[in-house]
């Protein structure tokens, strides 16, 4: 009896051993990446939440200023700029982006001639170097020069557009070249909710007499929804944080035409004067903005469910 006793403690503790050892290998692997999303992820962002409170060159102390930032945005130009321009930019690239490339997947989806070609054709866009393809695409948008200018005028185009240089149609530019660039990748995602469709129910509602826009309406896009909230959701967040695009084609301009609050954002904080804290307030805003959409987002999504 008294070594049964001393047993079942024993073998309690060697059991408690094992299970804090698997867990201190588990929290191994875990730990590097861990402590790499702490160091450059978590603490610069409450670093940057306390910043905006701030006032700081990078030289000077530190200066609690309260909501003063916060305050100043309201009498900020190029803010209020870049806050517009953001939102329309977003408005515009969403939807477009989402029909092209479901467009596309659907189009490629169907068993046509060099089928794989016109695959990584569509895709290559996304891959190219950025640099790259803004250059080729002002190059083709020239005013001057340009062969889409060349053909309108052709055509009988009296007033061409000035495209990136145009204060009208800059934004147009920009928004037409994030769509060109970025539908591919969304594209490669729409094939793979396409090929996860039931083709059962396809069948059966052609046995019924519907055509090939109803099945589509009503029994291929419903089974595609989980895969349209994701691209809504990755392309409303990509459209809120762009900034290369700009940077590529038109810096912002002409004049704060395609200022949006990230390139504010940079300008403010690296270019001249730096203003840390001002720059801080402004990324507050712009996370407060994406969290909004996004919860909508989710809440109507879970309403039609």
């Amino acid at each position: 009896m008294p070594a049964t006793a001393h047993a079942a403690p024993a073998a309690q503790k060697k059991g408690m051993g094992k299970n804090l050892r698997d867990s201190l290998i588990a929290y191994s692997f875990i730990a590097p990446n861990f402590i790499g999303f702490c160091i450059f992820t978590l603490v610069p962002m409450v670093f940057a939440i306390a910043l905006a409170f701030c006032d700081w060159d990078g030289v000077h102390a530190v200066e609690f200023v309260g909501l003063q930032n916060f305050i100043d945005l309201a009498d900020d130009d190029t803010f209020k700029a870049a806050f517009v321009n953001t939102i329309v930019y977003t408005v515009a690239v969403v939807p477009l982006t989402l029909v092209c490339s479901l467009g596309l997947a659907v189009l490629l989806n169907q068993k046509v001639k060099f089928r794989n070609f016109f695959r990584t054709v569509s895709f290559f866009p996304y891959v190219a170097s950025l640099v790259a393809v803004a250059a080729v695409w002002n190059m083709i948008f020239s005013p001057s020069m340009g062969p889409v200018n060349m053909l309108l005028e052709a055509l009988g185009v009296e007033n061409l557009p000035r495209w990136a240089a145009g204060k009208d149609t800059a934004m147009l530019t920009v928004v037409l070249f994030s769509v060109w660039k970025n539908m591919g990748y969304y594209m490669v995602i729409y094939l793979a909710g396409l090929q996860g469709t039931n083709l059962e129910l396809n069948e059966a509602a052609e046995l019924d007499g519907a055509n090939k826009w109803q099945i589509f309406w009503h029994v291929v896009l419903p089974q595609l929804r989980p895969t349209t909230f994701f691209v809504i959701i990755m392309l409303t967040i990509s459209s809120f944080k762009v900034y290369d695009q700009m940077y590529m084609i038109t810096q912002g301009g002409p004049g704060n035409a395609t200022m949006t609050l990230v390139y504010d954002i940079y300008n403010v904080a690296f270019v001249n004067t730096p203003r840390y804290g001002y720059a801080s307030a402004i990324s507050m805003v712009l996370f407060v903005l994406v969290l909004i959409v996004t919860i909508i987002q989710f809440r109507g999504s879970a309403a039609n469910d």
